[in-house]
């Protein structure tokens, strides 16, 4: 059951922080969860569970595909690894062992990709992963999601360190604040979007950060008589093609809103599946082929054009197209 927040703010819980109090709840209900950190465990707030599990925490250094490797063997053995540095290494660097020691070889790996995109902030563009979801999209049997907020996260990690799924398992967050959407006590389908706001008029299909900005976007196109829905696209594969079918079915117009680039990201996958099953005008709302910059997230924001404002216009742009 999914209930949202009557007022969307900032959550005072930090994302690293629900990570790591979700992972040793999982921890103390199934032996077999172990993390794995590419020397980032206190920047990624893992000190607790360090402590509280030594036996099951492996420090594994700057050697993210190295980590990658000892989390496939881990699994081999039968543990749930979990397995985090910022999602730029992750993804790039590790992408060969993703591929074949993990998703080739059908085993059970949890790989966690910090400060996605513009949230990396002021580490830079070598820091800044615009590309991490489009590098993995096209693996064969992987799962990807763009994680909201600390209770999604809270409820995802949850389920992923349960017998439940099986697979390759790939999430993105921040490590810092994110705004709060979903109410306490809120459960999570992954593959499924989540329909936040029926439409008549366009669907903006959005994830992550600009979950936030497209409900801005919404609230703003209402005071103009313009009826935009709003859905939760969290998990980008698989993508929920009946989802966006039924959004293309009833409002003709889509827009998508991503914190990543637009080729081979959220825009990508949502084109695909209308293409597929019901073709209607989609607009883009990411980052347009580019690289990342030094910045605070506010202004990197702006830099980039993932904001309400955009999304309005994007909106305007798709509507338009109908004719």
């Amino acid at each position: 059951m999914i209930k949202l927040l009557d007022k969307i703010e900032t959550s005072p819980v930090l994302m690293r922080d629900a990570y790591c109090s979700a992972l040793l709840a999982a921890a103390e209900r199934n032996e077999n969860v172990v993390a794995l950190d590419a020397d980032l465990s206190s920047a990624f707030g893992m000190t607790p569970f360090f402590k509280a599990y030594p036996e099951r925490a492996i420090q594994c250094g700057i050697a993210e595909a190295n980590m990658v490797g000892i989390a496939a063997g881990l699994s081999e053995a039968g543990k749930i690894p979990f397995a985090h540095s910022f999602g730029c290494f992750t993804s790039r660097r590790a992408c060969d062992q993703i591929m074949i020691s993990c998703a080739y070889a059908k085993l059970n790996v949890r790989l966690i990709g910090s400060d996605p995109g513009v949230t990396a902030a002021h580490n830079g563009g070598t820091h800044m992963p615009f590309e991490d979801m489009g590098v993995l999209r096209s693996i064969p049997g992987i799962t990807l999601m763009d994680v909201t907020d600390p209770v999604m996260l809270t409820d995802i990690v949850a389920q992923l360190a349960g017998d439940e799924h099986y697979g390759v398992y790939y999430l993105r967050f921040p490590r810092k604040n994110a705004a709060a959407i979903y109410a306490e006590g809120s459960s999570f389908e992954i593959g499924k979007g989540i329909t936040l706001r029926r439409g008549t008029d366009v669907t903006v299909i959005a994830s992550g950060i600009l979950v936030e900005q497209a409900l801005l976007a919404s609230d703003i196109l209402a005071k103009d008589g313009v009826s935009a829905g709003v859905v939760d696209m969290f998990t980008w594969k698989p993508v929920d093609s009946q989802l966006i079918s039924r959004c293309a079915r009833e409002t003709g117009a889509i827009v998508t809103a991503e914190n990543h680039n637009i080729t081979g990201g959220l825009f990508a996958a949502v084109s695909e599946a209308a293409a597929r099953f019901s073709p209607v005008p989609i607009e883009p709302v990411g980052v347009e082929d580019a690289f990342g910059q030094v910045g605070g997230e506010e202004y990197l924001r702006g830099a980039y054009s993932l904001t309400a404002e955009k999304i309005v216009s994007a909106a305007r742009a798709a509507i338009a197209r109908k004719a």
